[in-house]
């Protein structure tokens, strides 16, 4: 299973990398915002993680470009975000997102909505 981790704090990236490697997972692209994101996004992604505030673009209007995409359209996406405003949230599935992860979290929560995502999209890792 292949990730596609979009975010633009570095330390952000190799955290998530990071964990998805702990929980076995060995393959990732990175990107710092959506626009880079949506050039690295091909049919070998198998999961997004994207982080909600980045310039160029933010994740809500990668996750919109990305579902109108034709090898968008099925792909789970997680949503990284400090917003916790159930409007905000509203924003979210209009956008085509799976799951928020709020932040902070920890390595185990972060597992579990993996894991909860995985269930929901693709069958259980």
């Amino acid at each position: 299973m292949k990730f596609l981790i979009v975010d633009d704090s570095v330390t952000m990236r190799r955290i998530l990398a990071n964990s998805l490697q702990d929980m076995g997972f060995k393959e990732f692209e990175v990107a710092e915002n959506g626009l880079d994101a949506l050039t690295a996004f091909d049919g070998s992604i198998d999961f997004v993680i994207t982080d909600w505030n980045m310039p160029n673009m933010g994740g809500l209007d990668f996750a919109r470009a990305l579902r109108e995409r034709a090898d968008g359209q099925e792909v789970p996406i997680l949503l990284v975000t400090r917003q916790r405003l159930e409007e905000d949230l509203h924003q979210v599935a209009q956008a085509g997102v799976d799951h928020t992860l709020i932040k902070p979290f920890t390595p185990q929560v972060f597992q579990d909505k993996v894991h909860q995502v995985l269930g929901g999209r693709m069958g259980a890792a």
